[in-house]
């Protein structure tokens, strides 16, 4: 047979995915977990809720960026070779059905369970008298006050609505004047106000949601004019920061005004409105937007479905998935001599929320700020959240004295307004904060502790897949690792220095980086594989990550698997790559797992020949992480973490009941339980192992994942 060689004057098409269609096909599999029965109720609320989320910063990231490259006509071609405006309507049309289907499941499943369990979304219209009156009051008591309607005319400009908003339009006649006359006016609902109204009834939750009040008193809010009706609508806009840190003399000053502009001043690019609505109103909508017809998404549903995660807030634990307590690794448990001890005697690896963040990271810098032989700590933080531990932990070792350096990522995407907060927090207790690299995103995961011992000083580190982000600890799944090596604490070093300071340094002993050579190393490993391939030894990969898009790594691994190589992905997202392609991807087999927690991790493996490489990363194999991020990737040496991860991957890939295959079209296949085959899930592998759950259990999760553990995968 003759091999079908990828080369570059090939059809792009015929090589790779549409990044965007992608991450649609990624949404979706989030809205089958809204789908899947086996959560509990409260639980798939959360993923429609999620599936929204999603969304939104897609259309104000991705979207955005696509309709700027069309306004500026700039023909830019995509990865399978669709200029923008055929990746719009490809979009379109695929976005239509996804987001029908979540109404259906909304609408028709979820919320009639919710209310056979006592959860219940009234309607206004339907209360009694008695709870009308109730919630006329707290209109006029808590809500009327701190409304604003806005008038449309021509001395009423259509107003700068804030983004992701939920808003009302009104439609108005006045009959004051000799010939009746429409008018219209909108209102965007406070943020400050609850979206879900509580009713007080003998058992169960009651609610009703803050627009329907609003709607239900309209003639309060436009005395002596008639309502006619009202309708909600809600406006997306492109919230991607354009900063441009070479020549914003104030960094910090120059995000929170662009923070504050994604909020209010961008440009509109999308337009949700109920399924009612009438033409006219949307066309004055569309006009004061500067929006086209496709731009406009009808709803059969309420709007604004992140709000929808409030309802997690309920306190019915049976509604949710079983709570569970992380394992707290032995090593952190003692005193701050012993936890130094214990790196020093091996590297010891954590797999997050199932071993404790804050029993291992959050106590491992306390110890630290606490410990009078540490002389100076050095983090990188990307997204810490708020109320975060690790920025306490911080201000507490500066106020004892320790040198503390913080590198606060400014530009993180979503979290700008955060970081910003704890950046001056930090700055006032004495850490020093340095605020980005010029032109790129400060994207890795390290903490450096120097601490003094008898006649030396040693360097400790945590290196991470991710961030120092308690809440995100708890539901992403990530690998940590604390060591002592030398080689290591030297390129930690450098690598701090190159952040804060000027520096071209590249004679790095064990890290590998971004934008250096990062994805140099990464082709240079899967060439070796290629290289190395026999019969006898066969090549193997295994990566697992959350995006692979770069079209030359994609490449090599499509020589690769031509040549024969076993090249087996877990990419939980975004996959450009085509396999089970004749003559070209055959023996590349691609999946995603979704599931309770979100898939953060990157772990990759190589046979090598017999001589075992893993490597773990902060980035994705992504364009973006090898050119514009400063990421860290490093080998992992000792036995015991190298058996660690040889068991996660192996029993990721046994995953038969939350995995999905790629197909070479393009669709998701989801695995299941062959015939006489038991479901293995393996979030729910990881929690058994530190859930007290019964030897029978035990002993299955053993029989299970004899096999795919003993060897990388089966």
């Amino acid at each position: 047979m003759t091999k079908f060689a990828p080369k570059r004057s090939a059809l792009k098409s015929d090589l790779f995915f549409n990044r965007e269609l992608s991450w649609l096909q990624f949404n979706m599999r989030v809205l089958e977990e809204a789908e899947d029965k086996t959560h509990p109720i409260l639980e798939r609320l959360k993923f429609i809720s999620i599936f929204s989320s999603n969304l939104d910063e897609f259309f104000m990231v991705r979207v955005a960026g696509i309709k700027e490259q069309i306004e500026s006509e700039l023909v830019e071609v995509s990865s399978d070779g669709k200029t923008p405006l055929e990746q719009l309507d490809s979009l379109r049309e695929q976005l239509l059905p996804l987001v029908a289907r979540q109404t259906c499941i909304l609408m028709d499943d979820v919320l009639p369970s919710l209310e056979r369990d006592g959860v219940h979304l009234h309607q206004f219209a339907k209360l009694s008298q008695r709870e009308k009156d109730y919630l006329r009051n707290t209109f006029l008591e808590d809500i009327l006050p701190v409304l604003t309607p806005l008038a449309l005319d021509t001395g009423h400009p259509f107003p700068r609505l804030l983004n992701r908003s939920l808003n009302l339009a009104f439609v108005l006649r006045d009959e004051s004047r000799d010939k009746s006359e429409r008018k219209t006016a909108v209102l965007q609902l406070p943020p400050v106000l609850r979206r879900f109204v509580p009713l007080k009834r003998t058992s169960g939750n009651h609610f009703v949601l803050l627009e329907q009040i609003i709607q239900a008193h309209a003639e309060i809010l436009f005395p002596g004019l008639t309502v006619e009706d009202s309708y909600p609508f809600r406006v997306t806009r492109d919230a991607d920061l354009e900063i441009a840190d070479d020549e914003a003399s104030d960094l910090l000053t120059e995000v929170a005004e662009q923070v504050r502009l994604r909020r209010w001043g961008t440009a509109a690019v999308r337009l949700e409105v109920e399924e009612d609505t009438p033409d006219y109103l949307i066309n004055l909508l569309m006009t004061s937007l500067e929006l086209e017809p496709n731009d406009v998404y009808h709803n059969n549903r309420p709007l604004n479905l992140p709000d929808f995660m409030e309802l997690m807030k309920i306190d019915r634990r049976e509604l949710k998935d079983i709570p569970f307590n992380s394992r707290k690794l032995p090593e952190f448990q003692g005193t701050p001599d012993e936890m130094f001890d214990a790196i020093r005697k091996h590297d010891i690896m954590i797999h997050h929320p199932f071993d404790s963040f804050t029993n291992s990271v959050v106590k491992f810098l306390q110890a630290s700020a606490d410990d009078p032989k540490v002389l100076a700590i050095k983090i990188t933080l990307y997204r810490a959240g708020s109320s975060s531990p690790v920025i306490e932990a911080l201000k507490h070792a500066a106020e004892n004295g320790k040198q503390v350096t913080a590198f606060v990522e400014l530009k993180a995407r979503f979290d700008e307004e955060n970081n910003i907060l704890w950046a001056k927090e930090l700055e006032q207790e004495g850490v020093h904060v340095v605020y980005g690299v010029l032109g790129l995103k400060t994207h890795t995961k390290i903490a450096m502790v120097v601490r003094r011992e008898k006649s030396s000083v040693r360097t400790y580190l945590h290196l991470a897949t991710g961030n120092y982000n308690l809440s995100s600890s708890r539901t992403y799944t990530d690998i940590g690792m604390f060591t002592v090596r030398e080689e290591f604490g030297n390129d930690a070093i450098n690598l701090f220095n190159s952040l804060t300071g000027y520096s071209h340094y590249s004679k790095w002993e064990e890290f590998i980086i971004a934008p250096g050579n990062l994805k140099s190393k990464i082709l240079q490993l899967i060439r070796r594989e290629t290289d190395l391939h026999t019969a006898e030894e066969p090549g193997h990969i295994v990566a697992k990550m959350n995006a692979l898009v770069d079209e030359d790594v994609i490449r090599e691994l499509y020589r690769a698997g031509q040549k024969g190589v076993k090249i087996q992905l877990l990419v939980r997202g975004i996959c450009c790559l085509r396999p089970g392609l004749e003559s070209l991807s055959e023996t590349i087999e691609v999946r995603s797992i979704l599931g309770r927690f979100l898939e953060h991790s990157r772990i990759f493996y190589f046979a090598n020949s017999g001589e075992e490489e893993f490597y773990l990363a902060s980035a994705d194999w992504m364009p973006r992480n090898f050119e514009r991020r400063v990421e860290l990737m490093f080998p992992v040496y000792d036995s015991r973490a190298c058996a660690t991860l040889e068991h996660i991957l192996a029993a990721y890939w046994q995953d038969n009941t939350k995995s999905r295959q790629l197909m070479p079209d393009g669709t998701y296949c989801r695995i299941t339980p062959k015939k006489g085959e038991e479901a293995f899930s393996a979030q729910q592998f990881f929690l058994n192992e530190i859930l007290s759950t019964g030897r029978r259990s035990i002993a299955k999760m053993k029989r299970l994942t004899a096999n795919p553990v003993a060897k990388v995968v089966k």
